[in-house]
């Protein structure tokens, strides 16, 4: 009987027997296993493609994306405010000039106490230190007593982490340096609100319900045009706000609010919120929740010294704070809460710039949008 011979695999595949030689000696084309290294590199790559089509990659995007979220959202707060450290601290001092150098033992000890130091203001009366407080300019003022005394005014208004921090430091410096020392808060906060919290509570709710409101819209009425969509953001933005108010100020009695004034406030910071998403999602779609979570409580509501004031917070984000609407509502309603009178507009311009960037970005995109799906539709109605 003839011997039968087993087929060759690689002449099913329309090899030729000299390559297969070739290829069993050693001696051909391709090195030695690679044969069997690349189908093994082909099938990764395969599987990847195929899995890259699927729900399931851009499903675990967005946990990588969230998981990350959550380490930088606990994060940021912790290191803004689980342990506030003073760094530069302005105050005024009121004195003659024979007192100059009990002044400058009592605040050389401070400083050293506090590890930080005290941005002195002269001052030649007390009443000019006093506006100094008021168009918070200081947060506390030296006053320079006979016998060995120092009054120490605190504002806890203008800051009731630095105001706290001082008014427990101050005494046990004064032991040391041989200095008797009297505090008192000249412009304190109220009974309801005794850490000064609400203003930062009521700012963060008008800052979370902006861009959660405009990102309902965005879900649920796709078809609203543009002037439409910003138009029920104004809208929400004035209703949500009056409730905050009212909520805060009537029903908790915690701070008594100026109602117009705080309303207002909270308000355009409302719309300024809902017009920074209506912003990113014109720019890059679906993933605009992610830089209007980093801009607006990522990094702005850390940094608007609200919880913490901005002496205390790291010097990043005390310079940084200002120019972001969280920052920019936190001063203009504490101003308005506590320093009547004194308002600075820089705030108020912070808010209306990021919303007229914001809608300014999103009806420049939305226009060509909008008109081309109408334009379309009138096709497709004319074609019927």
């Amino acid at each position: 009987m003839s011997e039968q011979r087993e087929p060759d695999p690689y002449e099913e595949r329309g090899t030729g027997g000299d390559a297969g030689a070739e290829g069993s000696d050693g001696h051909g084309d391709e090195p030695h296993g690679a044969r069997c290294v690349q189908p093994v590199r082909r099938g990764l790559r395969s599987h990847w493609r195929t899995f890259a089509h699927t729900p399931f990659f851009p499903a675990t995007v967005v946990a990588l994306i969230l998981a990350a979220a959550a380490g930088l959202f606990a994060g940021s707060y912790t290191y803004a405010m689980a342990d506030p450290t003073p760094r530069d601290i302005p105050a005024a001092v009121v004195g003659h000039a024979q007192d100059e150098h009990r002044a400058r033992r009592f605040v050389s000890g401070l400083e050293q106490a506090l590890h930080s130091s005290l941005r002195i203001r002269h001052y030649r009366t007390f009443t000019q230190a006093r506006q100094a407080v008021e168009d918070q300019r200081v947060f506390a003022v030296l006053r320079l007593a006979p016998r060995e005394h120092v009054e120490l005014n605190l504002s806890g208004a203008a800051g009731a982490s630095v105001a706290e921090l001082l008014q427990q430091t101050a005494p046990k410096v004064g032991e040391k340096t041989g200095v008797r020392v009297t505090v008192r808060d000249l412009k304190p906060l109220g009974r309801g609100d005794p850490r000064g919290l609400t203003i930062f509570y009521i700012t963060l709710a008008a800052d979370i319900i902006g861009f959660l409101g405009a990102i309902q819209l965005a879900a649920n009425v796709p078809e609203l045009s543009p002037v439409a969509r910003v138009s029920f953001i104004a809208a929400y933005a004035l209703l949500g706000c009056f409730i905050i108010v009212a909520m805060v100020s009537w029903v908790l009695d915690a701070v008594p609010l100026p109602f117009v004034h705080s309303w207002l406030i909270l308000a355009l910071t409302m719309f300024t919120s809902g017009m920074v998403f209506l912003m990113f999602n014109s720019l890059i779609g679906r993933w605009a929740v992610i830089p209007t979570w980093f801009v607006m409580v990522l990094l702005g509501n850390p940094s608007s010294g609200g919880a913490v004031s901005w002496p205390l917070l790291p010097s990043v984000l005390g310079e940084v704070g200002r120019w972001l609407p969280p920052g920019a509502s936190v001063n203009a309603q504490h101003t308005a809460v506590y320093f009547p009178g004194n308002e600075h507009v820089m705030p108020y311009l912070v808010l209306v710039a990021w919303a007229l960037v914001g809608a300014a970005v999103f009806f420049g995109r939305a226009r060509g949008e909008w008109f081309g799906h109408r334009d379309v539709k009138g096709g497709a109605a004319a074609g019927t």
